[in-house]
């Protein structure tokens, strides 16, 4: 009986086939099922999502607000399924509170994804060392910042073709926010180093590579000069390198890291450090390729990931100007995409970027264009793959 019924059946499938057109059979074969549209063919845009991500924003200070305004309408434009629940947390306009920052945790620890701006420090001291910055990085345990160097195609700097990948561990070091006057006029600052978190963010490093496919890891230090701090971080990843024999594993001084970025930054591929020299070395590599603008970066936990700028600058003289560049917000957007496995939005987002910064014809002030930031989103839309369907 089984085997006359499913005769029936194959019987009225090929009927059915029969009776479709090429386009109609090629419509209805290029429906997704549980795998992404893109792989029936480039041009075909995925089906609408089922469910709506929902991300915590918060645009921070300088022009954070201004690039998270990008990325909104470029996800507009694109039709994105990311809703944004958007919170405004700053110290230095009066929109900082313990009541705000937990709204803020409560958003993240329940969307796991989150897109953030600067939050820029006041160097004034009011009572409390920590800033919000490092109050968020320590109760998300945001350990690892992630920030990948890459030369944008089309644009020229000094030294084209760079692809390399600055991994800086921040959540103890030199900002651990142990400061205090022992004497009068004499302060002392603490840096912990610990070899839990040196381990753990060697093991990232080395972990990183190993997805990545990459073949060297450098760990950057000053146990020349510091030998318990730096020396126990430089120990601490030395163990961990002897469990990927297949990564090449170097060291280097961080001043000589300096000359060497500046002179022959090819010589790299992932570095790994603390956390002052993490925030010195993301700046230079970011100038290499083209400034604070155009690099990407993020920050993970074993639980979060917050997408924000690789060096983090709130660029407070260009505000309400229209002249900053959201290509480094965007990048990061369409990284965040990428993280929520939302692949095909992803490229469609940082193609778009790069196709803009390639063609050369909109560009901002910083890359010695004249454009503005509204012109530069504007070529951006246009220069994505697809347009909604309404």
């Amino acid at each position: 009986m089984s085997v006359t019924m499913a005769a029936a059946l194959r019987g009225s499938l090929v009927t059915l086939v029969k009776g479709l057109s090429g386009p109609q059979w090629q419509q209805l074969a290029c429906r997704p099922l549980s795998v992404s549209a893109a792989l029936c063919g480039p041009e075909a845009p995925p089906a609408r999502a089922d469910a709506t991500f929902k991300v915590t924003m918060v645009p921070g200070d300088g022009v954070g607000p201004e690039l998270m305004t990008a990325v909104k309408d470029v996800f507009k434009a694109g039709d994105v399924p990311v809703e944004f629940e958007e919170f405004h947390l700053s110290e230095v306009q009066n929109m900082a509170s313990e009541e705000k920052l937990d709204q803020v945790l409560t958003s993240m620890k329940n969307n796991k994804v989150a897109m953030k701006g600067k939050i820029h420090t006041p160097m004034e001291f009011k009572g409390e060392l920590a800033s919000y910055e490092m109050r968020l990085r320590r109760k998300l345990d945001l350990f690892a910042n992630v920030v990948h160097v890459n030369s944008l195609p089309g644009y020229s700097t000094r030294h084209n073709n760079l692809d390399l990948v600055i991994i800086r561990e921040q959540t103890e070091g030199e900002y651990s926010s142990l400061e205090h006057e022992s004497v009068t006029g004499v302060i002392e600052c603490l840096k912990i180093i610990t070899r839990v978190k040196s381990r753990r963010i060697a093991k990232f490093a080395f972990d990183y590579a190993t997805k990545k496919g990459r073949s060297k890891v450098t760990a950057v230090h000053k146990a020349n000069i510091m030998k318990l701090s730096d020396g126990l971080f430089l120990q601490s990843c030395a163990e961990i390198a002897q469990l990927y024999p297949r990564i090449k594993y170097e060291n280097i001084i961080i001043d000589n890291c300096c000359m060497q970025l500046v002179q022959n930054p090819y010589q790299f591929d992932v570095l790994v450090m603390p956390n002052l020299y993490g925030n010195i070395i993301d700046n230079l590599a970011a100038g290499l390729v083209g400034g604070a603008g155009v690099v990407p970066g993020e920050s993970y936990s074993a639980e979060y990931a917050v997408f924000e700028t690789g060096a983090r600058h709130p660029f407070a003289q260009a505000v309400g100007r229209n002249i900053a560049n959201p290509t480094a917000m965007l990048l990061s957007a369409a990284n965040m995409l990428r993280h929520l496995n939302l692949d095909y939005h992803s490229n469609m987002v940082s193609d778009a970027v790069k196709r803009v910064i390639k063609q050369g014809k909109v560009r901002t002030r910083d890359l010695g264009g004249y454009s503005t930031t509204s012109d530069y989103v504007l070529a951006v839309t246009e220069n994505l793959r697809h347009r909604p369907v309404y």
